[in-house]
């Protein structure tokens, strides 16, 4: 008997487990807006300098009757590629010579200086953008990626003391705060008037998206019956899929970076003002002693449930025999040293390591520079948030059929093949550039869900969570790595796709020397993983006993 029999006489997955499922998944709408969200807040603008001239261009072009992009020949040089407008070079002084159709000049000879006055930026795809408002060009390039990496610093140091404090308080009490943090700071960060202070509040709000992400999940897995967790972990991941393609809309809609920013924050406010009504996790409380919180949550469920005649019949020692395990093994202690405690823990977790990091440093590098495909950037957030969900139910078949070692190498390889022949497709053959782009980021997400739900098997039931918590840590530190190789194109373009396609074969090498766990019951100890679990089935098997963090998750959680 255990608590999940307990769940079962409550209701098991009731009334009161589909509203709360539901109310807890909706903001997973708006987490996966944060988690891409600097693809529209620092879009880059078409843009080049300001003209060296103290007159406006458009009386020159009244009064020399010339179209404004040959008059700007005069004052902007082209590019390397001599098809557009440098970026960050002008003429130092007007070249009307060039007006002349039979100027023979050399124009590489001519003298040229960098933005001094500034930059003019297009305002056809993004009416305002933190590119635009902070001149983050030329030599400050960098410092737009470096927002997304701040970014997911804070969403690693969240992942580490809030999973913490929801340890010591409880999911729901650091849900609720996380919430509330959320949505002040992120709309705070909307009405930021430096660089500085937007990446103060971009860190604090990954912090709190961390929060919601981790508690939301445990809440939300621990009242529900272990028999349905799988199925419900697959439903609610598309919450995160169709976020994607919400972030497409409302970008498209606003154009404007202070509204984008505060329409994806302000809902955090709603799901903070109805996060109240969620019920602590008994399991929780039971294992925190406070079994008489822990009673009344589980009457509530019951009524709620349409259970009455439980009411009276569940007690306090009903409840104490029911968890009598789960007290027993909450008596043992065990850290993220216990992953390296034997050769085979040892060489699993240097192995998901790599798999964990790979996996979201090609994600995320795939799906922070959706502009250099030259399709519509919205277009492009729709596109990569639709093929998350033929990936997800490719990854389920594939999975139950092949294995989990064989899906994960393939997922990782078959990425990296890709993303290396995208290097060599033209960029004037777009459309193939972009479909294969497609084609990588539904592998890189396929590889997500496997990666999820295969960790959770090859690690035993006594360090499980340390496990999973130490190894999604790498996934945080790849997409924090992700968009700073990004500026890697400015000393080689296809550099950037090189070290992505190169990390992903690279961990499905690793993937290779991982064990098979299809049809094979979970682990309890750590020496039922040294013994190969050769004759051993006191686990629970795997269909039984998958968590929501050990089933179909998507990379946004």
């Amino acid at each position: 008997m255990g608590f999940t029999d307990l769940l079962e006489e409550v209701g098991g997955f009731g009334r009161y487990q589909w509203i709360h499922v539901t109310l807890i998944s909706l903001p997973g709408l708006m987490m996966a807006s944060q988690n891409l969200l600097n693809n529209f807040v620092s879009g880059i603008p078409s843009h080049h300098c300001n003209p060296a001239t103290n007159q406006s261009l458009h009386d020159l072009v009244l009064t020399l009757q010339v179209d404004e992009q040959q008059l700007l020949k005069v004052f902007i040089p082209p590019d390397p590629s001599g098809n557009r407008l440098d970026r960050c070079r002008r003429y130092t002084e007007p070249q009307w010579h060039l007006l002349n159709l039979n100027s023979s000049v050399n124009i590489s000879e001519l003298q040229t200086e960098g933005c001094v006055d500034g930059w003019r930026f297009d305002q056809s795809e993004f009416s305002a953008t933190t590119v635009s408002e902070w001149d983050l060009v030329c030599s400050l390039r960098p410092l737009k990626q470096m927002i997304q990496t701040i970014y997911m610093g804070g969403v690693l140091t969240g992942a580490i003391i809030y999973g913490g404090l929801s340890d010591r308080f409880g999911r729901k009490s650091v849900l609720i705060w996380s919430y509330l943090q959320l949505a002040v700071l992120g709309c705070s960060s909307a009405l930021s008037p430096s660089y500085t202070v937007y990446c103060i509040f971009r860190f604090l709000s990954g912090m709190a998206v961390s929060g919601i992400i981790l508690n939301g999940v445990s809440l939300k897995v621990e009242w529900i019956p272990t028999k349905t967790r799988t199925l419900v972990g697959t439903l609610t991941s598309f919450f995160f899929t169709f976020g994607q393609m919400i972030l497409a809309g409302l970008a498209y809609w606003l154009r404007d970076w202070r509204k984008l920013q505060l329409v994806t924050c302000a809902p955090q406010f709603i799901f903070f003002a109805y996060s109240w009504w969620y019920a602590e996790s008994a399991r929780w409380l039971v294992l925190n002693r406070q079994s008489e919180e822990a009673l009344k949550s589980l009457h509530r469920v019951a009524r709620i449930n349409r259970k009455p005649e439980i009411i009276n019949k569940l007690t306090l020692e009903v409840l104490h025999s029911h968890m009598s395990k789960e007290i027993e093994s909450s008596r043992s202690s065990f850290t993220a040293f216990n992953l390296l405690k034997t050769s085979q823990i040892r060489r699993i977790s240097i192995c998901l390591i790599a798999v964990w990091f790979s996996t979201s440093f090609a994600y995320y590098g795939l799906a922070m520079d959706l502009q250099k495909f030259g399709v519509s950037i919205y277009l492009m957030q729709i596109i990569f948030g639709a093929v998350d969900i033929p990936a997800k139910f490719l990854a389920l078949g594939v999975l139950s059929y092949l294995g989990r070692r064989v899906s994960q190498v393939s997922c990782l390889f078959l990425s990296a093949v890709i993303i290396f022949a995208n290097i060599f497709v033209p960029t004037d053959m777009q459309s193939l550039r972009t479909t294969l782009a497609c084609l990588g980021k539904a592998f890189t997400s396929a590889s997500f869900t496997t990666v999820y739900l295969y960790t959770g098997e090859l690690y035993p039931t006594v360090i499980r969570q340390t496990g999973m918590g130490f190894v999604s840590t790498m996934a945080r530190i790849g997409s924090m790595a992700a968009p700073a190789v990004l500026i890697l194109d400015e000393v080689f373009p296809a550099l950037p796709s090189m070290v992505y396609g190169g990390a992903a074969v690279l961990a499905s090498g690793f993937a290779c020397f991982l064990p098979e766990t299809l049809n094979k019951p979970l682990p309890d100890t750590i020496e039922d993983v040294e013994e190969n679990r050769s004759g051993r089935s006191s686990g629970s098997h795997l269909k039984e006993g998958m968590s929501l963090k050990e089933g179909m998750v998507s990379p946004d959680d």
